[in-house]
Protein backbone atom coordinates (compact mmCIF):
# COMPACT_ATOMS: atom_id res chain seq x y z
CA UNK A 1 0.00 0.00 0.00
CA UNK A 2 1.19 3.16 -1.12
CA UNK A 3 1.10 6.51 1.38
CA UNK A 4 -1.92 8.27 1.68
CA UNK A 5 -1.47 12.10 0.19
CA UNK A 6 -1.57 14.89 2.93
CA UNK A 7 -5.42 15.82 2.49
CA UNK A 8 -6.40 12.60 3.12
CA UNK A 9 -4.07 12.72 6.49
CA UNK A 10 -5.39 15.84 7.56
CA UNK A 11 -8.74 14.67 6.71
CA UNK A 12 -8.77 11.93 9.73
CA UNK A 13 -8.47 15.11 12.11
CA UNK A 14 -11.32 15.15 14.65
CA UNK A 15 -10.79 19.14 14.27
CA UNK A 16 -9.09 21.75 13.27
CA UNK A 17 -7.01 22.12 16.26
CA UNK A 18 -6.36 18.16 16.14
CA UNK A 19 -4.70 18.57 12.21
CA UNK A 20 -2.62 21.84 13.62
CA UNK A 21 -1.33 19.89 16.44
CA UNK A 22 -0.72 16.58 13.93
CA UNK A 23 1.54 19.12 11.77
CA UNK A 24 3.93 20.65 14.52
CA UNK A 25 4.63 16.61 15.17
CA UNK A 26 5.70 15.94 12.17
CA UNK A 27 9.02 16.81 12.38
CA UNK A 28 11.99 14.00 11.78
CA UNK A 29 13.83 15.37 14.72
CA UNK A 30 10.59 14.40 17.43
CA UNK A 31 10.69 10.87 16.26
CA UNK A 32 13.89 8.72 16.97
CA UNK A 33 12.50 5.80 15.07
CA UNK A 34 9.74 5.33 12.23
CA UNK A 35 8.70 2.24 10.06
CA UNK A 36 6.33 1.10 7.70
CA UNK A 37 4.94 -2.02 6.57
CA UNK A 38 2.10 -3.44 3.71
CA UNK A 39 -0.52 -3.23 6.78
CA UNK A 40 1.13 -0.57 9.22
CA UNK A 41 3.26 2.76 10.36
CA UNK A 42 4.93 2.86 13.68
CA UNK A 43 7.22 5.33 15.32
CA UNK A 44 8.64 6.47 18.67
CA UNK A 45 7.59 10.16 19.22
CA UNK A 46 9.41 11.65 21.81
CA UNK A 47 7.15 14.05 24.23
CA UNK A 48 7.71 15.74 27.24
CA UNK A 49 8.34 12.74 28.83
CA UNK A 50 11.51 10.73 29.48
CA UNK A 51 10.44 7.50 27.54
CA UNK A 52 8.88 8.12 23.92
CA UNK A 53 5.56 7.56 22.73
CA UNK A 54 5.03 4.14 20.99
CA UNK A 55 2.76 5.06 17.97
CA UNK A 56 0.96 2.65 15.69
CA UNK A 57 -1.58 3.42 12.74
CA UNK A 58 -3.11 -0.09 11.27
CA UNK A 59 -3.84 0.99 7.68
CA UNK A 60 -6.34 -1.25 7.31
CA UNK A 61 -8.69 0.72 9.32
CA UNK A 62 -7.35 2.81 9.44
CA UNK A 63 -7.18 1.96 13.41
CA UNK A 64 -5.04 3.90 15.78
CA UNK A 65 -2.73 3.19 18.99
CA UNK A 66 -0.78 5.67 20.69
CA UNK A 67 1.10 5.11 24.62
CA UNK A 68 -0.10 9.10 25.01
CA UNK A 69 -2.68 10.02 27.64
CA UNK A 70 -4.65 11.62 24.29
CA UNK A 71 -8.45 10.95 24.07
CA UNK A 72 -8.64 11.89 20.85
CA UNK A 73 -8.55 9.26 18.03
CA UNK A 74 -5.97 10.55 15.66
CA UNK A 75 -4.06 11.46 18.37
CA UNK A 76 -1.68 14.52 17.14
CA UNK A 77 1.28 11.45 17.62
CA UNK A 78 -0.45 9.61 15.20
CA UNK A 79 -1.41 12.22 12.49
CA UNK A 80 1.98 13.54 12.80
CA UNK A 81 3.22 10.39 11.95
CA UNK A 82 1.04 9.56 9.07
CA UNK A 83 1.94 13.19 7.83
CA UNK A 84 5.89 11.86 7.46
CA UNK A 85 4.67 8.70 5.97
CA UNK A 86 2.61 10.87 3.17
CA UNK A 87 5.68 13.10 2.56
CA UNK A 88 8.15 10.12 2.05
CA UNK A 89 10.14 10.40 5.08
CA UNK A 90 8.92 6.75 6.36
CA UNK A 91 10.83 4.12 5.37
CA UNK A 92 9.49 0.54 5.00
CA UNK A 93 10.77 -1.75 7.75
CA UNK A 94 10.14 -4.96 9.50
CA UNK A 95 7.90 -4.48 12.01
CA UNK A 96 8.47 -4.59 15.60
CA UNK A 97 7.35 -6.94 17.86
CA UNK A 98 4.78 -4.17 19.82
CA UNK A 99 3.33 -3.50 16.57
CA UNK A 100 3.18 -7.01 15.07
CA UNK A 101 1.23 -8.35 18.11
CA UNK A 102 -1.36 -5.37 18.03
CA UNK A 103 -2.21 -5.46 14.28
CA UNK A 104 -2.68 -9.10 14.33
CA UNK A 105 -4.97 -8.58 17.46
CA UNK A 106 -7.01 -6.42 16.08
CA UNK A 107 -7.31 -9.02 13.25
CA UNK A 108 -8.65 -11.58 15.45
CA UNK A 109 -11.09 -9.55 16.55
CA UNK A 110 -12.60 -8.97 13.26
CA UNK A 111 -13.07 -12.59 11.69
CA UNK A 112 -16.42 -12.99 12.72
CA UNK A 113 -18.99 -15.05 10.64
CA UNK A 114 -19.70 -12.47 7.42
CA UNK A 115 -23.54 -12.23 6.82
CA UNK A 116 -24.30 -11.22 3.00
CA UNK A 117 -24.96 -7.73 1.60
CA UNK A 118 -28.96 -7.52 3.04
CA UNK A 119 -29.42 -10.43 4.48
CA UNK A 120 -31.61 -10.54 7.54
CA UNK A 121 -30.35 -12.99 10.35
CA UNK A 122 -34.49 -13.26 11.22
CA UNK A 123 -36.79 -11.77 8.32
CA UNK A 124 -39.81 -12.24 10.80
CA UNK A 125 -38.62 -10.64 13.79
CA UNK A 126 -37.51 -7.84 11.27
CA UNK A 127 -41.30 -7.06 9.97
CA UNK A 128 -42.61 -7.16 13.78
CA UNK A 129 -40.21 -4.27 14.12
CA UNK A 130 -41.04 -2.41 11.45
CA UNK A 131 -44.65 -2.33 12.07
CA UNK A 132 -43.88 -1.50 15.78
CA UNK A 133 -41.76 1.57 14.66
CA UNK A 134 -44.56 2.15 11.80
CA UNK A 135 -47.29 2.92 14.49
CA UNK A 136 -44.95 4.80 17.16
CA UNK A 137 -44.17 6.90 13.98
CA UNK A 138 -47.93 7.34 13.09
CA UNK A 139 -48.89 8.46 17.08
CA UNK A 140 -45.91 11.05 17.13
CA UNK A 141 -47.12 12.17 13.72
CA UNK A 142 -50.72 12.49 14.88
CA UNK A 143 -49.35 14.26 18.23
CA UNK A 144 -47.54 16.82 16.38
CA UNK A 145 -50.52 17.34 14.11
CA UNK A 146 -52.56 18.10 17.13
CA UNK A 147 -50.31 20.77 18.28
CA UNK A 148 -49.50 22.85 15.19
CA UNK A 149 -53.08 22.66 14.73
CA UNK A 150 -53.72 24.41 18.46
CA UNK A 151 -50.99 27.19 17.95
CA UNK A 152 -52.87 27.83 14.34
CA UNK A 153 -56.02 28.19 16.86
CA UNK A 154 -54.35 30.28 19.94
CA UNK A 155 -52.01 33.03 17.29
CA UNK A 156 -48.35 33.01 17.76
CA UNK A 157 -48.87 35.89 19.63
CA UNK A 158 -46.19 35.28 22.81
CA UNK A 159 -45.12 32.19 21.62
CA UNK A 160 -41.25 33.34 22.55
CA UNK A 161 -42.32 32.77 25.89
CA UNK A 162 -43.01 29.16 25.86
CA UNK A 163 -41.70 28.21 22.37
CA UNK A 164 -38.49 27.29 23.00
CA UNK A 165 -39.62 24.51 26.14
CA UNK A 166 -42.71 23.53 23.91
CA UNK A 167 -40.75 22.62 20.67
CA UNK A 168 -37.36 21.21 22.99
CA UNK A 169 -40.39 18.77 24.22
CA UNK A 170 -41.96 17.76 21.04
CA UNK A 171 -38.19 16.65 19.63
CA UNK A 172 -37.64 14.76 22.47
CA UNK A 173 -40.91 13.08 21.78
CA UNK A 174 -40.05 12.29 18.00
CA UNK A 175 -37.27 10.71 18.86
CA UNK A 176 -39.20 8.83 21.23
CA UNK A 177 -41.51 8.12 18.31
CA UNK A 178 -38.37 6.65 16.37
CA UNK A 179 -38.72 9.68 13.38
CA UNK A 180 -35.35 11.63 14.28
CA UNK A 181 -35.88 13.48 10.66
CA UNK A 182 -38.86 14.82 12.05
CA UNK A 183 -37.53 15.73 15.26
CA UNK A 184 -34.03 17.71 13.97
CA UNK A 185 -36.76 19.68 11.64
CA UNK A 186 -38.32 20.40 15.39
CA UNK A 187 -34.74 21.47 16.97
CA UNK A 188 -34.03 23.64 13.54
CA UNK A 189 -37.01 25.29 14.65
CA UNK A 190 -36.33 26.07 18.48
CA UNK A 191 -33.00 27.11 16.76
CA UNK A 192 -34.28 30.21 15.06
CA UNK A 193 -36.09 31.88 17.91
CA UNK A 194 -35.29 34.66 19.22
CA UNK A 195 -31.94 34.80 16.46
CA UNK A 196 -32.08 38.14 14.50
CA UNK A 197 -35.22 40.28 13.80
CA UNK A 198 -36.54 38.38 11.34
CA UNK A 199 -36.80 35.33 13.55
CA UNK A 200 -41.01 35.03 13.52
CA UNK A 201 -40.70 34.93 9.96
CA UNK A 202 -38.16 31.86 9.93
CA UNK A 203 -39.87 30.08 12.57
CA UNK A 204 -43.28 30.27 10.70
CA UNK A 205 -41.30 28.44 7.52
CA UNK A 206 -39.98 26.18 9.61
CA UNK A 207 -42.83 24.95 11.30
CA UNK A 208 -44.87 24.96 7.72
CA UNK A 209 -42.28 22.54 6.28
CA UNK A 210 -43.34 20.46 9.88
CA UNK A 211 -46.87 20.72 8.84
CA UNK A 212 -46.27 19.77 5.14
CA UNK A 213 -44.29 16.09 6.21
CA UNK A 214 -47.19 15.46 8.58
CA UNK A 215 -49.51 16.09 5.75
CA UNK A 216 -47.33 14.03 3.67
CA UNK A 217 -47.19 10.99 6.09
CA UNK A 218 -50.89 10.71 6.55
CA UNK A 219 -51.86 10.31 2.53
CA UNK A 220 -48.54 8.39 2.06
CA UNK A 221 -50.28 5.97 -0.03
CA UNK A 222 -51.60 8.42 -2.54
CA UNK A 223 -48.18 9.62 -3.26
CA UNK A 224 -46.25 8.93 -6.12
CA UNK A 225 -44.04 6.79 -5.34
CA UNK A 226 -40.59 8.53 -5.77
CA UNK A 227 -42.14 11.53 -3.57
CA UNK A 228 -43.12 8.58 -0.91
CA UNK A 229 -39.29 7.55 -0.80
CA UNK A 230 -38.35 10.91 0.07
CA UNK A 231 -41.46 12.06 2.53
CA UNK A 232 -40.30 8.14 4.64
CA UNK A 233 -36.59 9.79 4.40
CA UNK A 234 -37.27 13.09 5.65
CA UNK A 235 -39.71 11.55 8.67
CA UNK A 236 -35.95 9.12 9.63
CA UNK A 237 -36.28 5.81 7.76
CA UNK A 238 -33.71 4.35 6.24
CA UNK A 239 -32.48 2.47 2.91
CA UNK A 240 -30.30 -0.04 3.49
CA UNK A 241 -26.90 -0.04 2.05
CA UNK A 242 -27.48 -3.36 -0.07
CA UNK A 243 -31.25 -2.60 -1.04
CA UNK A 244 -29.27 0.97 -2.77
CA UNK A 245 -26.59 -0.73 -4.47
CA UNK A 246 -28.97 -4.03 -5.93
CA UNK A 247 -31.74 -1.42 -6.72
CA UNK A 248 -30.44 2.19 -6.82
CA UNK A 249 -30.31 4.06 -10.26
CA UNK A 250 -27.01 3.37 -11.22
CA UNK A 251 -24.94 6.06 -13.24
CA UNK A 252 -21.65 5.82 -14.47
CA UNK A 253 -18.98 8.82 -14.99
CA UNK A 254 -15.99 10.70 -13.76
CA UNK A 255 -17.59 12.54 -11.19
CA UNK A 256 -15.65 16.12 -10.22
CA UNK A 257 -15.42 16.59 -7.01
CA UNK A 258 -16.60 19.50 -6.43
CA UNK A 259 -16.17 19.67 -2.29
CA UNK A 260 -16.17 18.54 0.94
CA UNK A 261 -18.32 20.02 4.10
CA UNK A 262 -17.65 18.26 7.70
CA UNK A 263 -19.32 19.01 10.16
CA UNK A 264 -18.68 17.63 13.61
CA UNK A 265 -20.33 17.98 16.83
CA UNK A 266 -20.30 16.23 20.50
CA UNK A 267 -21.84 13.48 19.29
CA UNK A 268 -21.08 12.42 15.30
CA UNK A 269 -19.40 13.80 12.69
CA UNK A 270 -20.61 14.23 9.54
CA UNK A 271 -19.20 14.55 5.87
CA UNK A 272 -20.71 15.80 2.66
CA UNK A 273 -19.30 15.41 -0.69
CA UNK A 274 -21.02 16.99 -3.48
CA UNK A 275 -20.24 15.54 -7.11
CA UNK A 276 -20.69 16.64 -10.38
CA UNK A 277 -20.91 14.25 -13.55
CA UNK A 278 -18.21 15.36 -16.12
CA UNK A 279 -20.43 13.84 -18.69
CA UNK A 280 -23.92 13.91 -17.38
CA UNK A 281 -24.23 16.55 -15.46
CA UNK A 282 -25.81 14.64 -12.29
CA UNK A 283 -25.23 15.96 -9.17
CA UNK A 284 -24.32 12.96 -6.04
CA UNK A 285 -23.86 13.25 -2.33
CA UNK A 286 -21.79 11.05 -0.44
CA UNK A 287 -22.34 11.23 3.07
CA UNK A 288 -19.98 9.66 5.64
CA UNK A 289 -20.68 9.41 9.36
CA UNK A 290 -18.28 8.40 12.10
CA UNK A 291 -19.00 9.28 15.95
CA UNK A 292 -16.90 11.98 17.78
CA UNK A 293 -13.29 11.70 18.22
CA UNK A 294 -12.96 8.96 15.54
CA UNK A 295 -11.63 9.40 12.17
CA UNK A 296 -13.68 9.42 8.79
CA UNK A 297 -13.13 7.49 5.47
CA UNK A 298 -10.40 9.02 3.27
CA UNK A 299 -11.63 10.49 0.51
CA UNK A 300 -11.98 8.91 -2.74
CA UNK A 301 -10.09 12.02 -4.76
CA UNK A 302 -9.32 15.50 -3.81
CA UNK A 303 -11.69 18.38 -4.45
CA UNK A 304 -10.89 19.43 -8.38
CA UNK A 305 -10.27 15.41 -9.46
CA UNK A 306 -12.45 13.57 -11.12
CA UNK A 307 -13.44 9.81 -9.14
CA UNK A 308 -14.23 7.39 -12.58
CA UNK A 309 -17.37 5.11 -11.41
CA UNK A 310 -20.26 4.90 -10.77
CA UNK A 311 -22.68 6.19 -8.37
CA UNK A 312 -25.78 3.83 -7.06
CA UNK A 313 -28.73 6.65 -6.22
CA UNK A 314 -30.94 6.42 -2.84
CA UNK A 315 -34.67 6.69 -4.15
CA UNK A 316 -36.49 9.58 -3.27
CA UNK A 317 -38.25 12.56 -5.56
CA UNK A 318 -34.63 14.52 -5.75
CA UNK A 319 -32.50 11.76 -5.95
CA UNK A 320 -28.78 12.79 -5.02
CA UNK A 321 -27.71 11.19 -1.73
CA UNK A 322 -25.87 7.74 -3.47
CA UNK A 323 -23.03 5.36 -3.11
CA UNK A 324 -20.43 5.57 -5.22
CA UNK A 325 -18.30 2.59 -6.52
CA UNK A 326 -15.12 3.64 -7.52
CA UNK A 327 -13.61 1.85 -11.00
CA UNK A 328 -10.25 3.88 -11.54
CA UNK A 329 -7.66 5.98 -10.11
CA UNK A 330 -8.66 9.74 -9.36
CA UNK A 331 -7.76 11.82 -12.60
CA UNK A 332 -6.77 15.78 -12.76
CA UNK A 333 -9.79 17.69 -13.84
CA UNK A 334 -9.83 21.24 -15.62
CA UNK A 335 -11.93 23.96 -13.80
CA UNK A 336 -15.79 23.92 -14.48
CA UNK A 337 -18.41 25.76 -15.95
CA UNK A 338 -20.49 27.42 -13.67
CA UNK A 339 -23.88 30.10 -12.99
CA UNK A 340 -24.43 33.28 -13.25
CA UNK A 341 -26.14 34.28 -9.72
CA UNK A 342 -29.32 33.88 -11.38
CA UNK A 343 -28.79 30.95 -13.05
CA UNK A 344 -27.65 29.54 -10.02
CA UNK A 345 -30.74 30.62 -7.36
CA UNK A 346 -33.09 29.22 -10.63
CA UNK A 347 -31.62 25.29 -10.06
CA UNK A 348 -32.44 26.18 -6.34
CA UNK A 349 -36.00 26.59 -6.52
CA UNK A 350 -36.44 23.69 -9.20
CA UNK A 351 -34.55 21.54 -6.17
CA UNK A 352 -37.11 22.53 -3.77
CA UNK A 353 -40.43 22.62 -6.26
CA UNK A 354 -38.92 18.51 -6.44
CA UNK A 355 -38.50 18.20 -2.62
CA UNK A 356 -39.88 21.02 -0.48
CA UNK A 357 -37.68 19.64 1.96
CA UNK A 358 -34.32 19.80 0.09
CA UNK A 359 -31.92 22.19 3.05
CA UNK A 360 -28.49 22.12 0.77
CA UNK A 361 -27.80 22.69 -3.12
CA UNK A 362 -24.10 22.17 -4.49
CA UNK A 363 -23.52 25.05 -7.11
CA UNK A 364 -20.90 26.18 -9.33
CA UNK A 365 -20.45 29.65 -9.80
CA UNK A 366 -18.26 31.58 -12.69
CA UNK A 367 -16.52 34.81 -12.56
CA UNK A 368 -17.64 35.89 -9.38
CA UNK A 369 -15.56 38.11 -7.13
CA UNK A 370 -15.72 38.73 -2.94
CA UNK A 371 -17.05 41.67 -2.26
CA UNK A 372 -18.62 43.24 1.20
CA UNK A 373 -22.67 42.96 1.70
CA UNK A 374 -23.46 45.07 4.89
CA UNK A 375 -21.47 43.41 7.53
CA UNK A 376 -20.48 40.33 5.42
CA UNK A 377 -19.40 39.10 2.44
CA UNK A 378 -21.03 38.14 -1.19
CA UNK A 379 -19.99 36.53 -4.27
CA UNK A 380 -20.60 38.91 -7.07
CA UNK A 381 -20.96 38.22 -11.00
CA UNK A 382 -20.34 40.22 -13.97
CA UNK A 383 -23.93 41.45 -13.83
CA UNK A 384 -23.70 42.34 -10.38
CA UNK A 385 -26.10 40.09 -8.85
CA UNK A 386 -24.80 38.22 -5.80
CA UNK A 387 -25.24 35.21 -3.55
CA UNK A 388 -24.49 36.30 0.05
CA UNK A 389 -21.61 33.89 1.99
CA UNK A 390 -22.89 32.02 4.72
CA UNK A 391 -22.55 34.36 7.96
CA UNK A 392 -19.36 33.37 10.17
CA UNK A 393 -17.57 31.89 7.76
CA UNK A 394 -13.97 33.34 6.98
CA UNK A 395 -13.80 34.36 3.20
CA UNK A 396 -10.15 35.37 4.05
CA UNK A 397 -8.09 32.50 1.77
CA UNK A 398 -11.05 33.01 -0.88
CA UNK A 399 -9.69 36.86 -0.85
CA UNK A 400 -6.49 35.76 -0.91
CA UNK A 401 -6.92 33.47 -4.38
CA UNK A 402 -8.86 35.88 -6.12
CA UNK A 403 -6.81 39.18 -5.37
CA UNK A 404 -9.72 41.10 -6.94
CA UNK A 405 -9.82 38.94 -9.96
CA UNK A 406 -13.00 36.96 -10.91
CA UNK A 407 -13.13 33.03 -10.48
CA UNK A 408 -15.13 29.89 -10.55
CA UNK A 409 -16.44 28.50 -6.82
CA UNK A 410 -18.11 25.79 -5.89
CA UNK A 411 -20.00 25.76 -2.72
CA UNK A 412 -23.06 24.60 -1.07
CA UNK A 413 -26.13 26.74 -0.75
CA UNK A 414 -28.93 26.38 1.83
CA UNK A 415 -31.38 29.26 2.78
CA UNK A 416 -29.22 30.96 5.47
CA UNK A 417 -26.13 31.74 2.52
CA UNK A 418 -23.49 30.22 0.77
CA UNK A 419 -20.78 27.81 1.64
CA UNK A 420 -17.85 27.96 -0.02
CA UNK A 421 -15.68 24.69 -0.62
CA UNK A 422 -13.47 24.80 -3.73
CA UNK A 423 -11.91 27.45 -5.96
CA UNK A 424 -10.10 27.59 -8.96
CA UNK A 425 -7.12 29.57 -9.89
CA UNK A 426 -6.94 28.96 -13.62
CA UNK A 427 -7.27 25.82 -13.67
CA UNK A 428 -5.46 24.86 -10.05
CA UNK A 429 -7.83 23.73 -7.47
CA UNK A 430 -7.64 25.37 -4.01
CA UNK A 431 -10.29 23.80 -1.01
CA UNK A 432 -11.16 26.27 1.24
Amino acid sequence: MGPWDVEQVLGLASDPASAKAGQAQARTAKWPETGSSERAVWGLCQGSGKQPYQVTVDLSGPAYKCSCPSRKFPCKHALGLLLLWAGGEVRAGDEPEWVTSWVEQRGARAERPERKAGEVADPLAAQQRASRRADRVSAGMAELASWLDDQVRQGLGGFDQRAYTELSRLAARMVDAQAPGVAGAVRRAAGVIGRGHGWPGELLEELSLIHLIVSAHDRLAELPPSLADTVQSRIGWTVETARVLAEGEKVEDDWLVLGRVIEPDERLTVRRVWLRGATTGRLGLILTFAAAGRPLDPLPARPGEYVPGALSFYPGALPMRALLTQTAPRLPAPRPSGFTARQALASYVESVAADPWNERWPLVLQDVRPARYGEGWALVDTAGDGLEILPGVDPWKLLAVSAGDPVTVAGEWNRAGFRPMTCWHDDRPVIL
